[in-house]
């Protein structure tokens, strides 16, 4: 509608303009009395000497007095017969008004071309949401603002827009997610109320409802009053620091949503940004996938897609670089979020020395060693406590980073070995890791998403990140 109300108005300003320039050229021409006319100027000397001057055309001489000069019109530059003084005007008024008439018709078709296409795309979205099954509610803008008092409580902000708390009439509290922008925009909502929408499972944040109203896009889902998982492993102190129970059971309950996804859906859903800013914790530090927003939908009777690149470098799989994946690619950012969480430190950590400043190639290095012991983390007494089980964790993350897909284990396998039921594969392969899964482009101060078609920033949802 924005686009609408600026070509409206910018057609509106220029038949006004149109209008005052065809009054200014009539208005600028200026009848003299013939008579006097005739008397005085076939008088002056100047047309007395003339013998190409044809005296039958002064009764019907017209001069042109241009404003700001002199009340005398020039002789020299404003002199014209009447005949050719017509003639020249009617056929420049005809011009004006004909070329306006086309300009103004040409503005009204684009303006009316556009004013459709963003009606029927609106009409289009509304009947997409329509046909999801079990649907969440649907709020009108004028209720998302009474419930976070006019956006005033800011969470967080990411790519799409920002994250605000809330509270419903009924007392819920609510994380509402506010979109900004266009087409991207558009897909990042579909995505995530047609993913996430019609489905429930414990450890998948549950989205209340949304707003599509106008030009507003807004999600909402409940809100984690322990924010993202990123603010309790990347730390340097203890009372922040989960001890090592939370942390595994953190990991379990990712495996467990991500299994959900993936087997037990209608249709399998690849997250496709599995990242700890991403996983957030409830009051009592249960794990919730979270962020649909490049979610894939895959059938049943596909092994695997094509989509464009999109996720977080540094948590994408090998695979990428073809642009044909399957589940596993969820598989194998998981791997790399259980490293992070056992180690106590983000993918990439640009404190650490060079050879250090990547975790992957640091965990592959020590792994040859035989000394996946020291990267345990280190600010967590507990998790010194625990390091054997760490270990063991460690190389379930290990198998989960297979460069071949079809080596790592589904995530109803990675449940059943965090639950006691399945061993993990031995004689893995630690040679995981190249160009596109090391976030070595990523430029300091800040972390990209690749999405469709332009960059992403992390979207948050409850908490700073």
């Amino acid at each position: 509608m924005g686009i609408s109300l600026i070509m409206g108005r910018t057609l509106a300003q220029f038949l006004l303009l149109l209008i005052f320039s065809c009054h200014s050229i009539t208005s600028k021409t200026l009848d003299y009395p013939m008579a006097d006319l005739s008397t005085s100027w076939k008088n002056s000397p100047a047309i007395k000497n003339s013998k190409n001057f044809n005296y039958e055309y002064n009764v019907a001489v017209r001069p042109i007095l241009i404003r700001g000069s002199s009340s005398r019109p020039s002789f020299a530059c404003g002199f014209y017969c009447n005949r050719n003084c017509d003639s020249f005007l009617t056929k420049a008024l005809v011009i004006t008004y004909v070329g306006a008439l086309l300009v103004i018709f040409l503005l009204t078709t684009i303006w009316v071309i556009l004013y459709r296409k963003k009606k029927y795309a609106e009409e289009d979205e509304e009947d997409d949401l329509q046909q999801v099954p079990g649907m969440p509610t649907k709020f009108s803008y004028e209720i998302m603002k009474d419930a976070t008092d006019n956006f005033s409580k800011k969470l967080g902000e990411g790519g799409f827009g920002s994250v605000f708390e809330g509270t419903l009439d009924s007392g819920i509290r609510i994380a509402v997610k506010c979109l900004d922008g266009l087409g991207q925009v558009k897909k990042s909502f579909l995505a995530e109320v047609e993913t996430i929408g019609s489905i429930h499972h414990v450890n998948l944040v549950r989205m209340i409802g949304f707003c599509s109203e106008k030009s507003h896009r807004l999600l909402v889902y409940e809100y984690m009053c322990n924010g993202s998982l990123d603010k309790w492993i990347f730390h340097r102190n203890q009372e922040l620091s989960l001890d090592w129970n939370k942390r595994r059971n953190v990991i379990l309950d990712i495996a467990r949503g991500l299994a959900y996804l993936h087997e037990e859906c209608r249709q399998r859903i690849v997250h496709l940004d599995i990242k700890p800013q991403n996983i957030l914790l409830d009051d009592n530090f249960n794990a919730k996938v979270s962020d649909f927003g490049l979610s894939k939908l895959i059938d049943r009777d596909q092994s695997q897609v094509m989509t464009t690149m999109r996720g977080t470098p540094g948590y994408l799989a090998p695979e990428w670089l073809s642009s044909m994946i399957t589940e596993k690619v969820d598989v194998y950012s998981f791997g790399v979020v259980v490293l992070e969480i056992v180690c106590g430190r983000k993918i990439l950590d640009r404190s650490q020395p060079e050879e250090s400043m990547y975790l992957v190639d640091l965990f592959k290095r020590n792994a040859e060693q035989g000394n996946l012991i020291d990267l345990v983390d280190k600010c967590s007494e507990d998790m010194q406590l625990h390091t054997t089980e760490a270990v063991e964790m460690m190389e379930l993350a290990a198998w989960c980073l297979q460069n071949d897909f079809s080596r790592r284990p589904s995530m109803s396998v990675v449940v059943k070995v965090l639950e006691g039921f399945m061993n993990i594969e031995p004689n893995l392969d630690y040679s995981f890791g190249n160009s596109l899964t090391q976030p070595a482009i990523i430029p300091a101060q800040r972390e990209e998403n690749f999405g469709d078609s332009s960059p992403l920033l992390p979207s948050v949802l409850s908490g700073p990140r």
